[in-house]
């Protein structure tokens, strides 16, 4: 029972405990009284709520005609959206005293809503904050809505890398004595440790060559991305012109992120080349490896907190220094998603680029002279032949990953200014969407 004026719960009876008349005929029930107003006797004692309350077992809810000892007739049921059923709504335990969501709707809502609004979407992505799916399928959609300017691009860029990578193994990387080397299990320490190097030293020059492309395909592909985001088209000589004026600054961003890998990897590979200079090889080696693995993982935390400084120097005309900073506040809270994001866009693209490479690859190395069985012992040397054929299979390759991971990293960018700094607004205002932020239908601004 409550007592408070103003309030009843439905179906509850009057509180002031008076019995029914009992000259009235129990056919002819009397007239109804307002439930929250008391009554006063004929003596004029005033409200009377407690002492007149009937004992809680012989409480029942006043009816119309009830004979004695009949069951009272079930309530009536409640208007929408107080405690019913929504028509075609399952019975059973599917809610919380008769509370049950409407088909299709949202749980405890009266009517058929739905959820939510969707997001405006003038272009590939909706704006709002993505998930992993949609910045993946962000990036193909935007290769395939703008494939002439995106291959355009990816193309060019695949094209002076491979050139770079086969002079560099043709005249630098070849040498035979360090392969017979690493296949002879009778190489001395030396022999071995001078091959490793070389190795190393080959693979790190390929992964400089590499990253650099990466990057400037990243940074020729932000402004295609950034107006795919708004639905709008652009072409090579807009993205180009749109990106020349931060190309130095990007070449010092490369220069300045490689710099910080090398130095890292110098302070964890130094104290094992102290010691194994002090004499002691194989302690030296041991730290040197330790010491390297440790450096390496440094070295991968701080690039991907990194990584979204080429699309902020790109995008906001930031300075080297500014768009770092800029990288480690959006990164900053979200690096394993950024980690995690980017890992699986790296073996997206491994993978379909092997799937193109390997065939060129195997037909390259039937055409060397010492065939496919010397390629895979490692026998065989990499000739001319071997490198343009292979160099072909790998520019195709690029071509199609390199917009994969830059559309990645562009919208990865995109997605946490938009967590962090509500940029959907400024997208929405740029897109031409009418009302965005306002309350309009279809907008879920700054999440």
């Amino acid at each position: 029972m409550n007592d408070t004026p103003g309030w009843a719960s439905p179906g509850s009876a009057p509180s002031d405990g008076q019995q029914p008349d009992a000259s009235a005929p129990a056919d002819r029930p009397g007239p109804a009284e307002p439930s929250d107003q008391p009554r006063q006797d004929p003596a004029g004692a005033g409200p009377k709520w407690s002492q007149e309350q009937p004992p809680p077992a012989q409480w029942s809810a006043p009816t119309g005609s009830q004979n004695p000892g009949q069951a009272p007739p079930p309530p009536p049921p409640p208007g929408p959206g107080w405690g019913g059923q929504y028509p075609g709504a399952p019975a059973g335990p599917g809610g919380y005293g008769g509370y049950g969501p409407p088909p299709g709707g949202h749980p405890g809502w009266d009517g058929n809503w739905g959820g939510p609004p969707p997001a405006a979407k003038p272009g590939v992505i909706p704006l709002r904050p993505l998930g992993v799916g949609e910045i993946l399928d962000g990036a193909v959609s935007t290769m395939r809505a703008y494939w002439r300017t995106v291959l355009g691009i990816s193309l060019t860029v695949a094209v002076f890398t491979e050139i770079f990578a086969i002079l560099l193994q043709g005249f630098v990387l070849d040498d035979s004595t360090s392969t017979a080397a690493l296949n002879d299990t009778s190489a001395s320490v030396d022999e071995l440790s001078r091959a490793m190097g070389d190795a190393f030293l080959g693979s790190g020059l390929l992964f400089v060559i590499s990253m650099i492309g990466t990057v400037i395909a990243t940074a020729l592909l932000t402004t295609v991305t950034s107006r795919a985001v708004l639905g709008k088209p652009v072409t090579i000589g807009e993205a180009w012109r749109d990106a020349r004026p931060q190309v130095p600054k990007l070449f010092g961003l490369i220069f300045l992120l490689l710099l910080i890998v090398v130095a890292v990897l110098a302070v964890g590979i130094a104290p094992g080349v102290l010691v194994a200079l002090a004499g002691s090889e194989g302690g030296g080696a041991a730290l040197a490896v330790l010491g390297g693995l440790g450096a390496g993982i440094v070295a991968l935390w701080l690039m991907i907190r990194f990584s979204l400084a080429s699309p902020a120097l790109m995008l906001e005309k930031q300075s080297i220094t500014k768009s770092m900073s800029r990288s480690t506040k959006l990164v900053n809270g979200s690096w394993w998603r950024v980690f995690g994001i980017q890992l699986l866009a790296g073996i997206i693209a491994m993978v379909v680029s092997s799937i193109v490479v390997l065939p060129f690859t195997f037909v390259a190395a039937a055409m060397t002279g010492d065939g496919i069985s010397g390629f895979l012992d490692g026998t065989g040397g990499l000739g001319w032949t071997f490198l343009v054929v292979s160099g072909i299979g790998s520019v195709i390759g690029s071509m199609i990953t390199f917009p994969i991971t830059a559309g990645v990293t562009v919208l990865l960018y995109i997605d946490h200014r938009i967590r962090r700094e509500a940029l959907d607004l400024d997208l929405a205002r740029a897109a031409g969407v009418q009302g965005y932020g306002s309350g309009a239908p279809g907008t879920t601004p700054g999440s």
